[in-house]
């Protein structure tokens, strides 16, 4: 079943012109699919995702070939977020209809562990490509259970979401998309077993998991899952105040949620804040690891997140679903864990664990060539939390800058 009719979708893409320089302004809501919408049922049994959609009120206008697929537009794009990031040139404004300049590198393996079946991914994927002059990427899907799972249509965009955006942060790694057979817990550990497996196979590189759920009492037994050699491993931090696992995980990068701010007239950046609905806080289940002995304010349980990215709807990036319609605006943390998944990938250090890549972070914090603290906003229970100088729950240590300290 889609989302949305091809019809309704086409109605939003109806074409006019604007001018070149001038931001055209938006105004629309935030559509959350079912597959983000947490059950009481599914506490320690099922994970969600964690992707929102955002529908503009009025026709998306002036449709082009290369770049964002509609100009007039300040949403997010390879090249504008590499400029916010200093993946690439940094340019004044990082406008994303004006830079042209994507990120580079990356190398060895990203695999991307999702539940059912995305049956345009790899179409998808190379149009997604083309739109914005990447490289062609090296693609495969694999069903972790032998057999072509289901079909739901949330966690359709969910895969797009996540294949792309790691391609487009590491667009010389090999991508690889491993479906479990459901999104219940067992079917995606064995999907995750399958997935690090192939990056140790592959020399090593990072596994991507942008689902989670509430924490739960029996959380820490699925821990081992995600410990491989030569496996960085990434999970949301998730999208409604408190915290969610595996992102609690002390054996994964937490990837937090930001909020990137554009002038409404001209579309060039301003700032970047703590995405208010983002994932943070202390774990009520798993201890606090070693790479975080520094880090006082989380007491003797593990802190998220680890470091953020991006991931508010309404300031969020193009993802092509071309069976429910064409291209939408994605947000949540589900765009942070592929994203600096695909951003530790082209910094080319492959460290040998997921601790040891947090050890770096964690040892590299306070440096300001390498991460941009984000000191300001609030986020969390009853917006508790504040963006502070220094580790906060609301984004951890900050956001990437560059390629070095990771």
């Amino acid at each position: 079943m889609k989302l949305f009719s091809v019809a309704a979708l086409t109605a939003l893409l109806v074409l006019t012109s604007l001018a070149p320089a001038q931001i055209r302004p938006v105004s629309g809501k935030v559509f959350t699919p079912d597959s983000s919408i947490e059950r009481p049922a599914d506490l320690g049994k099922r994970a969600h995702t964690n992707i929102h959609v955002f529908l503009p009120t009025e026709p998306m206008r002036n449709a082009q070939p290369f770049g964002p697929p509609f100009s007039g537009y300040a949403y997010e794009a390879p090249a504008s977020l590499a400029c916010v990031y200093h993946l690439a040139t940094a340019v004044a404004g990082c406008n994303p209809n004006t830079v042209t300049k994507n990120p580079t590198g990356g190398a060895k393996m990203i695999a991307i562990v999702d539940a059912y079946d995305a049956p345009n991914a790899a179409s998808d994927l190379a149009a997604f490509s083309t739109q914005f002059a990447l490289p062609a990427a090296s693609f495969q899907v694999v069903y972790a259970s032998g057999t072509k799972p289901a079909y739901d249509a949330g966690w359709e965009i969910e895969e797009s979401l996540d294949v792309q955006w790691a391609h487009a942060m590491a667009p010389n790694a090999k991508i690889v998309l491993v479906e479990a057979a459901s999104n219940s817990f067992t079917d995606l550990m064995t999907a995750e077993d399958v997935a690090s497996k192939m990056v140790n196979a592959a020399g090593g590189g990072e596994a991507s998991n942008s689902w989670g759920g509430s924490e739960f009492s029996g959380e820490t037994s699925y821990d081992s899952h995600f410990v491989k050699a030569n496996v960085v491993f990434f999970a949301s931090s998730g999208d409604s105040p408190g915290t969610i696992w595996p992102g609690t995980s002390p054996n994964v990068v937490s990837a937090g949620g930001t909020t990137v701010r554009r002038n409404p007239s001209t579309g060039n950046f301003m700032s970047e804040l703590p995405w208010d609905s983002a994932g943070g806080g202390v774990s009520a289940v798993e201890a606090r690891p070693s790479y975080q002995n520094g880090i006082t304010v989380v007491g003797n349980f593990r802190g998220v997140p680890d470091l953020s990215f991006d991931s508010n709807p309404i300031t969020g990036v193009w993802v092509l679903v071309s069976d429910q319609g064409g291209w939408y605006i994605v947000g949540g943390t589900s765009v942070a864990s592929p994203s600096l998944a695909g951003v530790i990938n082209s910094a080319g250090s492959f460290a040998a664990s997921t601790d040891a890549e947090l050890t770096t972070i964690y040892g590299n914090r306070t440096n300001t060539a390498d991460f941009r603290d984000i000191s300001g906003g609030y986020c969390g229970p009853y917006a508790g939390y504040s963006g502070v100088a220094g580790w906060d729950f609301c984004t951890g240590v900050g956001v990437d800058k560059g390629k070095l300290g990771k």
